[in-house]
């Protein structure tokens, strides 16, 4: 009796035929033999005499996606064939081709018929669709290498040193098309044409992209950076797209160049054909150097003060005057903390107040940024009275920990080289799991964590032992610096301090970068690296000569980040108008104009309890406490979350969303808790109202306290008009003036 599936499998003799039909069919597209190539049609050379797995089937399986994360690459594989995600481990991949599932994937006897180039070929069907030319190169050389035994490369055989692309880079005209060629460097001196099998990837496709090794320029000015990945091997070609014509060079010239900072940007600005704004006003940069250092608006005396002092050097007294104030300590913690502030349900209550007051007396004490990091990494102690080790409370295994410190204090995204290697660098797991080794003996005492409610304290100690292990091969790995070579730390002593040797050091290339750039991008709004904690070849700097001079100041001043701010308020580029000119209006990287900036929720807030004289009460702090004085996220506020707050149960280091919203303009008008602040009998409208001012100084003064600058005539006039109208008291209208004002742009922005 013949079964269903005996039924339905097709007769012996049949599938003989096919296979015999399919052999035929092979030998006619790819030409007389399977390793020979028609004399009619020559086609393109072998790549190689001997393919090898790692230089020329890996790179095949790459460039046609197999191993990507949405294929074969990603965890647990497709359909039962997994490759390792951008071919980060050859060895796994050839085993799992060669060896894995009985061998069922090649057929060496008659490699065309092999399942891996069927499929490809899409001669069968395959759920990721055709991806090999059955007549094309890569399945030639598939064939050839299982013709010749699936060799992987020896100890003997060239290795492959890196790639290159050419030719170098130019400027393009927007629309311009330009043809690249990757060629790969081997050990023993040789090259090797592999643009056919480089893949590629374009950082900003809009502004430059490439598909196939052809390069398109955007039809708008801008920079972008082209990468070539071949064999885990990553190389980049990055240009500007230059509108036609040339800017004016005396007025280059002419460019005032107080700081080391200014000439960088002018000289990249002027191969952009780009001038910067002009001086921005007096009251702009008053209310500006405010918001940047300490996060409070000046009040109207002090803005009064400001505008009528004739003193030439009254910037550098005003910035050295905000960096002495309170405010700076609270107001720069309180942005430190969205970066290592953890969730106060998983480490307790007292250990996140502990961790705060850490941050705030850091900044009170002006410590350097090289102690403030060392003592931070090598922190041991009571969670409830030593701060900085509420992190390795949080973070409580290397490879935790190692995330966070990359990311902050490198500026290198390293979580990928966790499990694979970087898709866009040359991290893997080996530098991922050896600069993990530096915590690898920190150990713990006392009342581990309970979440929700960990309220115990426990002790941060270093232990005399303590080893990281990579994941796949099982071996110990010594604590090693990225790029570096593996240090040997002595039985009882602590490597993280040997961590802050290295990443102190002026030769160290990452350290220094990213604490400036971080630096830079708060108070401009975008870095010079952006995200700020994302240097990687495919994210290079916009003006590297300016992240120079910004690394040669800090270390010049003792990584003093008051000496840093006072040189960058101090600068040229610092004060430029955000009002775009003619040449620089496309302008989103390259600080020829400032970037607005919608203020911090909690800026925010105390910017509206300051300008209506009426403050704002937070559970579990004192009166008057002010917004950016808050401990934990998990304090009340409405008006908080809709501007932007982290949310308390994100692990940190947090990204605030600095857009603004449809929800945070509907707050600003409809918030009853708002309203009742400007109509409080003790608000600054009422106070006004009631004093003897006569309603073009009550203007003046809502200004002032709002805009920090006096108003216009086109302002003023229709403003005081509604003083003289009937039905309206002097209150009521002095409460719709501040209303109005502080739901503008003028005022929810940094100009």
């Amino acid at each position: 009796m013949t079964t269903p599936a005996n039924h339905c499998r097709a007769p012996r003799s049949t599938l003989l035929l096919r296979a015999v039909a399919t052999s035929i069919l092979w030998q006619v597209l790819l030409g007389c033999g399977v390793s020979a190539v028609c004399a009619a049609d020559p086609g393109p050379q072998p790549a190689a005499d001997r393919p090898l797995f790692e230089t020329d089937i890996e790179p095949i399986l790459t460039v046609r996606g197999c191993n990507s994360g949405g294929c074969h690459g990603k965890s647990g594989g497709q359909n039962g064939f997994a490759l390792s995600l951008f071919a980060f481990d050859p060895a796994f991949d050839h085993a799992s081709i060669v060896s894995a599932a009985r061998g069922r994937r090649l057929a060496p006897a008659s490699p065309l018929e092999s399942l891996l180039i069927q499929k490809g070929t899409g001669a069968v069907p395959h759920g990721g669709g055709k991806k090999l030319d059955p007549a094309g190169e890569d399945v030639r050389t598939l064939v050839r290498w299982i013709e010749q035994g699936t060799p992987k490369a020896g100890p003997d055989d060239p290795k492959l040193e890196r790639i290159s692309l050419s030719p170098a880079p130019r400027p393009l005209a927007p629309g311009e098309t330009l043809d690249l060629t990757v060629t790969a460097h081997y050990s023993d001196g040789a090259t090797r044409d592999v643009t056919a099998t480089s893949a590629w990837h374009a950082g900003e496709p809009a502004v430059l992209d490439a598909a196939d090794a052809r390069v398109r320029a955007g039809a708008f000015a801008g920079e972008g950076t082209i990468m070539a990945r071949y064999v885990g091997t990553i190389a980049t070609w990055s240009t500007g797209i230059v509108p036609p014509g040339s800017v004016d060079a005396a007025a280059v010239a002419a460019l005032p160049r107080p700081t080391p900072l200014d000439e960088p940007v002018w000289r990249k600005l002027a191969t952009m054909n780009i001038l910067p704004s002009e001086q921005a006003a007096e009251s702009t940069l008053l209310r500006r150097a405010s918001l940047d250092l300490i996060g409070r608006l000046p009040t109207p005396d002090e803005a009064r003060a400001y505008l009528a002092d004739p003193d030439p050097a009254k910037r550098e007294k005003l910035v050295a005057a905000l960096l002495d104030r309170s405010e700076y300590a609270d107001f720069q913690a309180n942005k430190w903390a969205d970066l290592l502030r953890p969730n106060p349900y998983r480490v307790g209550i007292k250990a996140t107040l502990s961790l705060d007051t850490f941050l705030r007396d850091v900044f009170r004490e002006n410590l350097s940024y090289d102690e403030f990091v060392g003592r931070l990494l090598t922190a041991t102690g009571s969670t409830w009275r030593d701060g900085a080790t509420t992190v390795f409370r949080d973070r409580r295994s290397p490879d935790e920990i190692v995330t966070l410190v990359s990311q902050l204090f490198l500026g290198v995204r390293l979580e990928c080289a966790k499990c694979h290697q970087h898709p866009f660098e040359v991290y893997g797991q080996s530098d991922f799991y050896s600069l993990a080794a530096f915590f690898g003996r920190v150990a713990y005492r006392g009342t581990g964590l309970s979440p929700p409610i960990s309220g115990g304290e426990e002790i941060v100690t270093v232990g005399e032992s303590g080893e990281v292990r990579h994941p796949l091969s099982g071996t110990v790995l010594a604590p090693t610096p990225l790029f570096g070579s593996a240090l040997e730390i002595p039985a009882g002593d602590d490597p993280r301090a040997a961590l802050v040797d290295w990443l102190t050091a002026h030769d160290n290339p990452f350290f220094h970068r990213a604490a400036v750039n971080r630096i830079w991008g708060d108070l401009f709004g975008i870095g010079i690296v952006d995200p700020v904690d994302d240097f990687r070849a495919t994210n290079p700097p916009t003006n590297p000569a300016l992240l120079d001079a910004l690394v040669a100041e800090f270390r010049a001043g003792g990584s003093d980040q008051k000496k840093l701010l006072a040189t960058i308020l101090r600068s040229a580029v610092w004060d430029r108008s955000s009002l775009p000119n003619a040449t620089n209006a496309g302008d989103f990287r390259n600080f020829s104009r400032h970037y607005r900036q919608r203020l911090r929720a909690e800026v925010l807030a105390d910017a509206i309890d300051d300008v209506t004289g009426v403050p704002t009460s937070y559970a579990g702090l004192p009166e008057e406490s002010r917004a950016t004085q808050l401990w934990t996220h998990r304090t009340p506020a409405t008006f908080l979350d809709v501007f932007g707050r982290p949310d308390p149960n994100q692990d940190p280091p947090c990204q605030r969303d600095p857009d603004a919203t449809v929800v945070q303009a509907l707050h600003l008008m409809n918030s009853t808790a708002i309203e009742g602040k400007i109509a409080a009998d003790s608000s600054r409208a009422a106070t006004l109202a009631a004093s003897e001012l006569p309603p073009d100084r009550i203007v003046e003064e809502l200004y002032l306290a709002c805009y920090t600058r006096f108003p216009t005539s086109s302002e003023r006039e229709p403003l005081v008009a509604l003083f003289a109208r009937e039905g309206r008291s002097r209150r009521q209208v002095t409460e719709d003036i501040l209303w109005s004002l502080i739901n503008s742009p003028e005022f929810v922005f940094k100009d």
